[in-house]
C-alpha cells in the first residue's frame, strides 16, 4: 500500500482546516487567558489537575502496566517476525532509527531531571520504600530505582509499543488515515476516520502533544537564563530568555522544515554522538565504580519492586488525595500517554521495513535500559557526590531548582566549567530534537500526504511564543502548563485503550499468514 491516506472527507485543500482551526484556536486561548488572568487559570488548572489525578491515577497506571506486559507477550509471538510498513528493508539504518527514537523521550526533560529526580528521591525517598533513614546506599538505590520507574520501561513502552503496530498495519497495509483517529477504528469503525469522533481524537492529542513540548521549551529558556548567569555572568532575565528560545527556535523549524532525512536525522545523531560522549567522560572522570554500583543496585531494587512501585497507591486508595503519588508518578504518566499517539505516528513513519519484535524491543527494552543508564551517570554522580560532601548539591539544588542541580553536579567534575556548557548545548539540542519532530507530526496529522514546510515552520514557531507568552506571566505560568499536561491526557488515554487488544490481534493475525514477511 502507498504512503497515502484513505480519503476522510476532512481535508480540504491538502489541510484539515477543522483540526487546524480547532487546536490553533485553543491553544491561542490558553495563551491569551494566561496572560490576561494567570489567577484564574491557574484556579482552573489545579483543579481540573486535582480531578484527572484523582479519578484516572489508578486507570493510567493500568494502562501503562498492561502496555508494556502485552507487549512483551506480542515478541514471542510468531507475527512478531512480520516486517511492517510495506517495505522489505528499513527506510533508515538502525544507527539513524535508534537515534531518532532516544531522541524523543529523553529529550523532555532527561538532562535535567536525569540530574534532579534522583536527587530528589535521596533527599526525600519515595513512600513505597518506608523509612530508610540512616541506610545511606538503600536510599541511593531506591531513589535510582524511583526514577527507573518514571523513565523506564513503563514509559518508553507507551510511547509506541502497541499503537505503532496498528498504525502501520492500517495505514500502510489497510489504506488508513496516519493519525490518532485510526486507534479508534476497531471500536468506532469508519464513524472514526470521518466523523466528530475523530476530529475529536486529532484535536486532543495535538492539544496534549503542544503542552507537552511548550513546557520543556520554556523550561528551557528558563535553565538557559539560569545557567549563562551562573557560568557568564550575563543577566538571567526575560531578554536572555528570549533569546534562548528563539534560538531553539530556528534551530528545530530548519531542522523540521527539511524533512525526516536530513534535519530531524542528522540532529537526532548529533544530538546522540554528543550525549555520548559527555556520558563517557562522566563514567571515566567521575565516580565509575559508584556508578556502576548505582546502576546495578537500583536495576535491583527496581526489578524486585517493579510491580508495588507500579501499583503504588499510599493513601490514594481507588480514589482520594494522590498526594505524592499525583506530583510524580502521575504527573509523568499525563505528560508521556500526551506524547503517545503522535509519537506513535512518528515512529511508524521512520519504522517502515522493521518487525514488530524489533520495534517493540527498541522501545520497551532497549531505550529505557540506555535511559537508567543515563540517569545513573547523571544523577547517580549527584548522589555519589552528596554522600560524600553533604550539600555539595543539595545546598545548590534547595526548592527544586533543577538547572542549579545539574550544574552543581557538572561544576563539581574536572573541566566543570567546560562540561556545563556542553551539557547545556546538549539540553538545547535535546529538546530541539522532540520539537522538531513534534512540528513534523502535528503538520503530517492536518495534512494529506507530506506536510509544507509553511505549516511545519507555524507549529514550530507557534510553540516558540506560546512559550514566550506563558514565562511573561512568571514562572507560574510554565508552572500551570506542567499541570495542563496532566489534564490533556484524560482524552488521549481513552484513544489509546484499545491498543490493548487490538496489536494483538493484528500480531495473531500476521502470525497466521503463510507469506507473512519476515525478519
Amino acid at each position: 500500500m502507498s504512503d497515502t491516506n484513505k480519503t476522510t472527507g476532512l481535508f480540504s485543500g491538502g489541510t484539515d482546516k477543522a483540526l487546524f482551526a480547532i487546536t490553533g484556536g485553543f491553544i491561542a486561548l490558553f495563551c491569551a487567558y494566561a496572560f490576561f488572568n494567570i489567577d484564574g487559570l491557574s484556579a482552573l488548572v489545579d483543579s481540573s489537575f486535582a480531578f484527572s489525578a484523582k479519578y484516572f491515577g489508578l486507570y493510567w497506571q493500568i494502562l501503562l502496566l498492561a502496555t508494556f506486559l502485552i507487549g512483551l507477550v506480542l515478541c514471542v509471538l510468531p507475527g512478531s517476525k512480520s516486517l511492517m510498513g510495506g517495505l522489505t528493508m528499513p527506510e533508515f539504518s538502525t544507527f539513524s532509527w535508534a537515534s531518532m527514537i532516544m531522541c524523543t523521550l529523553l529529550a523532555g526533560g532527561g538532562v535535567f531531571w536525569a540530574a534532579g529526580e534522583p536527587i530528589a528521591h535521596f533527599l526525600s525517598p519515595p513512600p513505597v520504600f518506608g523509612d530508610l533513614s540512616g541506610d545511606v546506599q538503600a536510599q541511593a538505590h531506591a531513589a535510582l530505582a524511583q526514577s527507573f520507574l518514571h523513565w523506564g520501561f513503563l514509559a518508553w513502552a507507551i510511547l509506541g509499543s502497541l499503537t505503532t503496530v496498528m498504525l502501520m498495519h492500517y495505514h500502510y497495509d489497510k489504506g488508513l488515515p496516519l493519525a490518532p483517529r485510526t486507534l479508534l477504528y476497531p471500536v468506532f469503525g469508519d464513524r472514526a476516520l470521518t466523523g466528530p469522533i475523530g476530529l475529536i481524537a486529532d484535536a486532543s492529542c495535538v492539544i496534549a502533544v503542544v503542552a507537552g513540548t511548550v513546557g520543556p521549551i520554556g523550561f528551557l529558556g528558563l535553565q538557559m537564563s539560569y545557567g549563562l548567569n551562573e557560568l557568564t555572568g550575563i543577566p538571567d532575565n526575560f531578554a536572555t530568555q528570549v533569546v534562548a528560545i528563539m534560538a531553539l527556535v530556528g534551530l528545530y523549524t530548519v531542522s523540521a522544515i527539511t524533512g525526516l532525512a536530513k534535519g530531524i536525522k542528522i540532529l537526532s545523531q548529533i544530538n546522540v554522538i554528543l550525549a555520548g560522549a559527555l556520558l563517557a567522560f562522566m563514567l571515566v572522570a567521575g565516580p565509575t565504580m559508584d556508578i556502576f554500583a548505582g546502576f546495578f543496585g537500583g536495576m535491583q531494587v527496581y526489578a524486585t519492586h517493579f510491580f508495588d512501585m507500579a501499583m503504588y497507591r499510599g493513601d490514594a486508595g481507588l480514589f482520594g488525595d494522590a498526594g505524592w503519588l499525583g506530583w510524580w508518578t502521575v504527573f509523568f504518566w499525563g505528560w508521556f500517554m500526551g506524547y503517545g499517539p503522535l509519537m506513535a505516528v512518528f515512529i511508524a513513519r521512520i519504522s517502515r521495513g522493521r518487525s514488530i519484535r524489533q520495534i517493540i524491543l527498541t522501545l520497551s527494552i532497549m531505550a529505557p535500559l540506555i535511559t537508567n543508564f543515563w540517569f545513573t551517570i547523571i544523577g547517580g554522580t549527584g548522589i555519589f557526590f552528596e554522600i560524600a560532601e553533604p550539600g555539595i548539591i543539595s545546598a545548590p539544588f534547595e526548592g527544586f531548582n533543577l538547572p542549579a542541580g545539574l550544574l552543581a553536579i557538572t561544576q563539581a567534575m574536572p573541566m566543570g566549567f567546560i562540561l556545563s556548557v556542553l551539557f547545556l548545548v546538549l539540553t538545547m539540542c535535546f529538546v530541539a530534537t522532540t520539537s522538531d519532530s513534534m512540528s513534523y507530526v502535528i503538520s503530517s496529522t492536518m495534512t494529506s500526504g507530506e506536510p509544507s514546510s509553511a505549516m511545519r515552520a507555524f507549529w514550530g514557531l507557534a510553540m516558540g511564543v506560546m512559550s514566550l507568552i506563558l514565562i511573561s506571566t512568571g514562572s507560574g505560568g510554565v508552572g500551570k502548563l506542567q499541570s495542563f499536561i496532566v489534564v490533556t491526557a484524560v482524552p488521549v488515554s481513552l484513544i489509546l485503550l484499545p491498543s490493548l487488544w487490538d496489536a494483538l490481534r493484528i500480531t495473531l493475525m500476521l502470525g497466521r499468514e503463510p507469506k507473512a514477511e519476515t525478519e
